[in-house]
């Protein structure tokens, strides 16, 4: 009994931590990883840019706000036709 519960417990957890979220949007883990990695991506280059922009203001003078504003963009056309796009949450700039 003991092993059986353990067993269900661990799946519990891995369903939880891997699944659930990505469930909730009507996504995949694999789908929503890669969405994930994308925006994580042009985050980061955006903070370099304005890392760049702090030494030398006349380089990347609007890359951050258009970054951000295209990615606002992808986001509410990516819930709007999601499978379930009243779970996915209200993103506000």
């Amino acid at each position: 009994m003991a092993m059986r519960q353990g067993r269900s417990d661990r799946a519990g957890y891995v369903d939880r931590m891997f699944l659930e979220h990505p469930r909730s949007l009507g996504m995949s883990w694999v789908s929503h990883g890669a969405g994930a990695i994308a925006i994580g991506a042009r985050l980061v280059g955006a903070g370099c840019a304005c890392l760049v922009h702090a030494v030398v203001p006349g380089l990347f003078t609007q890359t951050a706000g258009k970054t951000i504003t295209g990615m606002y963009d992808h986001m509410m056309q990516r819930k709007a036709g999601a499978a379930k796009p009243e779970n996915w949450p209200d993103y506000e700039i």
